[in-house]
């Protein structure tokens, strides 16, 4: 099926007077309609409320009054984003007797004001504990390019509709990979800012000392465009440390001429399969990167994410798993019960442990302006599938899935994940890590846009 006009045209085309709000969410209405019966991608569409912001931007420009950057581009967010009067599920039945939403999520406010039209609600593994949206409550969310495979996880949802031209921009969250995954999985853009930057007020969470928020787009530009949309201080959420707006859509063009970029050798290599391998050779020659660096401590960091994402996760849902344990996910309850049992002396070693590591990586990017690594060590497996395969090796498929962006987000740099396709037409994509120092998203940003420009990173038509 051939893709629909991206975020940027789009959003090119509302401005200018070629279509407006309305003609762009009919055709996003169609196409949901059209798909969603073999992605799944959605748990809740608002389609009258969201005809209703269409016709107020088309009003806007009929007063000549001027128009946000994102007037008219459709998006949906993962269920775990507060939407005013509805329920925020997170992925889970447990949430459905809880009260609706107040109000909408800071980052949901942020794109509505930027003129963005919502148009709903996402499928994700329960309570984000996940790396394939095979959720048993509201079914798997299928892969847009081979049906029958994962879209990824946590926010599955969020990928599969952006690559299946439901919508050109979503949003997620990413804990310990969460937003990348289904980027590599679906051959999306995907941006995992610094922790910390994004406010996450209004979100259900799942590891406070880890989560992150971020967009999903169809087109490199538009990400950046939607990335500034979201960005801002907000003093009520302890955990949102931005204290300005750095903005980057117009500074992404700049090249990466005089960028110091390098690819991840050791763990990252050990861990990536031949087709893995293969995309982030071709994001290196695009980008004239040739060294090699050592990443420090990553499988102690993936391990030391693990503990503290089963503690905090554990103990952030203890009273339900008193209560309700039947009614959580069967794919993660023993997790989460496993995480509110573990000794509290192993958190606190693994945050220890953290605080040394973090120092470790941002020395990395004294020399390195930008490191390139794989996103997920394979293409996206079936439904069902109990283990993978890294070269010769096997691991546990849901657990594994994360082996090259767990020790990332740990450190809470920011990554950009790039869509990146094997040679031949048949073949699933792999999308490569575009990993800056904290608060330079706009490095991981400019070295995305060249890839786009060298067509090594691009969205690709669906089998749908």
């Amino acid at each position: 099926m051939p893709l629909p006009p991206t975020l940027t045209q789009t959003a090119q085309a509302v401005a200018s007077g070629q279509r407006s709000a309305r003609e762009v969410l009919d055709a996003c209405i169609a196409r949901i309609e059209a798909t969603e019966p073999r992605v799944n991608a959605f748990t809740g569409t608002r389609f009258e409320a969201a005809r209703a912001q269409a016709a107020h931007v088309d009003a806007q420009r009929a007063r000549g009054e001027p128009l946000g950057p994102l007037a008219g581009v459709p998006f949906a967010v993962k269920n775990l984003f507060d939407i005013a009067g509805e329920v925020t599920l997170a992925g889970s039945r447990v949430n459905r007797a809880d009260p609706p939403a107040a109000t909408d999520a800071v980052l949901v406010q942020r794109l509505q004001a930027a003129g963005a039209v919502l148009v709903g609600s996402l499928n994700m593994d329960e309570y984000a504990y996940g790396f394939t949206t095979e959720n048993s409550h509201y079914g798997p969310t299928h892969n847009p390019h081979r049906p029958g495979h994962v879209a990824g996880g946590s926010s599955g949802g969020s990928g599969a509709a952006v690559a299946a031209g439901q919508v050109p921009l979503t949003l997620g969250s990413d804990t310990n990979g969460s937003i990348r995954v289904p980027s590599s999985f679906c051959g999306v853009w995907g941006l995992k800012p610094t922790f910390g930057r994004l406010s996450r007020r209004g979100s259900y969470p799942f590891v406070h000392s880890i989560d992150h928020l971020g967009p999903f787009a169809d087109d490199l530009d538009g990400l950046a465009l939607a990335y500034d949309a979201l960005q801002g201080p907000d003093p009520l959420d302890p955990g949102c440390f931005a204290t300005r707006v750095q903005p980057v859509a117009q500074a992404i063009g700049r090249g990466v001429d005089g960028l110091r970029i390098g690819v991840l050798g050791g763990y990252f290599d050990d861990h990536a399969g031949p087709g893995a391998r293969d995309a982030v050779a071709r994001a290196a020659a695009a980008l004239g990167a040739v060294a090699a660096v050592e990443w420090p401590d990553a499988a102690q960091a993936r391990a030391a994410a693990f503990i503290t994402s089963a503690s905090e996760g554990g103990a952030l849902h203890l009273q339900r798993l008193r209560r309700q344990s039947a009614d959580f996910e069967p794919l993660s309850v023993d997790r989460f019960i496993a995480g509110a049992l573990q000794p509290a002396a192993w958190y606190v070693r693994a945050q220890r442990f953290r605080r040394v590591y973090r120092d470790k990586v941002n020395a990395l990017f004294r020399d390195w302006d930008v490191l390139i690594a794989a996103a997920t060590p394979v293409a996206a497996p079936p439904i069902g599938s109990e283990w993978i395969e890294v070269n010769g090796q096997r691991f546990p498929t849901r657990p594994s899935i994360g082996l090259l962006t767990q020790p990332v987000s740990f450190a809470g740099c920011p990554v950009v994940a790039a869509p990146v396709w094997p040679a031949h037409a048949d073949g699933l994509p792999i999308g490569v890590q575009l990993i800056a120092a904290p608060w330079r998203e706009d490095l991981a940003l400019r070295a995305g846009r060249a890839l786009a420009q060298a067509g090594v990173a691009h969205l690709r038509e669906t089998a749908l």
